[in-house]
């Protein structure tokens, strides 16, 4: 992760502009004096830098919860801050040169508000969750040049070695979101999607909760499949492909075909190095033989008033949670601003919960950096948090 050590750390007013960055607020952990967030823009997206006071030093690096996809808007934002404060840089791992001009010309990475607002519905959609060194989604896209892939992937160093790929090799049907596979499933339309591929995923032994593969993302890969579309699942774990196996055959009716040690036609470099261990590569394929109802979704993140409880109230919801039937909101972190509070909140499913602030000042309540996915159980997780900061 980029990162600066630097001798002092030091706070000037804001809002301040430097090199193209806008720095707009501080905000401090109400708790540990010893951690601060910086709001950055660049290029119209907003983040947070973190600092944390060290002995004798303090560290400057992004804030892992906003971090933007684009690596290079971290390094843009640390070193203009540097700058702009002057800041005595004791070690650094931040390069200090221009944008790769393939990445300057990129434009198929895409937020998932692109997606929530107007998902493209005008061909056929397929989908690869975790691409990886990206051959696979490459290679199906410029075979396929009338299918858009969307590739969802949260390892940076692979995002931006797609996005040059996608732009060298003139690819027009790729767009990329660095984002949970899980919650961006609940947005997509149903009966659009011709195939879905999941080409090992981290097989997470120790903490299951975290797979990809579960019951819910194969409800949602049906609703979302088209009737004859396919869930490709390939892995080098037996015991993951174990798990998927009774997984999906869970469901009352389902069509699966299994295969083991099945080439095709592009291969990962991991699954060239597994092939010359004689790992065995285990192949799971759902296919979808029915039409699901069309998605709706109802309601939206606003909060009917302004009225919020008094401001050392809200600073004592750290560590609070509110269960409700479903999911749950809780309180990671309070934060006090120059005329507010934000509080650090994870809301949603119990399973794959959304990471986000919540702005309070006088006159508004705002989510920052932006709203959460629009999904029925965030939907009634907000109605549960307006009632919590509303009193």
């Amino acid at each position: 992760m980029p990162h600066l050590h630097i001798k002092e750390f030091k706070a000037v007013d804001l809002p301040l502009m430097q090199d193209g960055v806008e720095f707009r607020f501080i905000a401090q952990n109400a708790n540990h004096q010893d951690e601060k967030l910086i709001a950055a823009n660049y290029e119209n997206e907003d983040f947070f830098l973190l600092v944390k006071q060290e002995e004798g030093r303090s560290l400057l690096k992004t804030d892992k919860l906003t971090r933007p996809a684009s690596i290079y808007n971290v390094h843009k934002a640390l070193l203009a801050y540097a700058k702009a404060v002057d800041l005595e840089i004791i070690a650094s791992n931040v390069p200090e040169g221009k944008k790769n001009v393939h990445l300057q010309e990129a434009t198929a990475l895409k937020k998932i508000d692109f997606f929530a607002k107007d998902f493209p519905t005008d061909k056929e959609v397929r989908i690869e969750v975790g691409f990886g060194s990206g051959r696979h989604l490459l290679h199906q896209a410029a075979t396929n040049p009338d299918v858009l892939f969307i590739g969802i992937e949260i390892h940076r160093p692979s995002i931006e070695q797609v996005l040059k790929q996608v732009v060298i090799q003139k690819l027009d049907n790729v767009m990329v979101l660095d984002y949970d596979a899980r919650l961006f499933m609940e947005l997509v339309p149903s009966n659009l999607v011709g195939a879905i591929y999941v080409h090992f995923p981290v097989p997470w032994d120790k903490k299951p909760h975290r797979r990809v593969i579960s019951t819910n993302f194969i409800k949602e890969s049906r609703r979302v499949l088209k009737v004859g579309g396919t869930l490709e699942l390939r892995t080098d774990s037996e015991n993951y492909y174990a798990y998927s196996y009774e997984t999906f055959i869970a469901f009352p009716k389902i069509t699966l075909k299994i295969n083991k040690n099945k080439d095709i036609a592009v291969s990962s470099k991991y699954e060239d190095r597994w092939k010359k261990m004689e790992k065995n590569i285990y192949g799971v394929i759902m296919e979808n033989d029915e039409i699901s109802p069309e998605l709706k979704i109802e309601g939206d993140f606003s909060f009917a008033s302004a009225e919020h409880l008094p401001l050392e109230t809200l600073l004592n919801l750290h560590n609070k949670t509110i269960r409700f039937e479903g999911g749950f909101i809780h309180f990671e972190r309070v934060y006090k601003l120059s005329s507010g509070v934000m509080l650090r909140i994870s809301m949603g499913s119990f399973d794959r919960p959304e990471h986000l602030y919540l702005i309070i000042t006088d006159n508004s309540l705002s989510y920052y950096p932006a709203l959460p996915l629009r999904s029925p159980i965030n939907l009634e997780a907000h109605k549960h948090l307006a009632k919590a900061v509303n009193g």
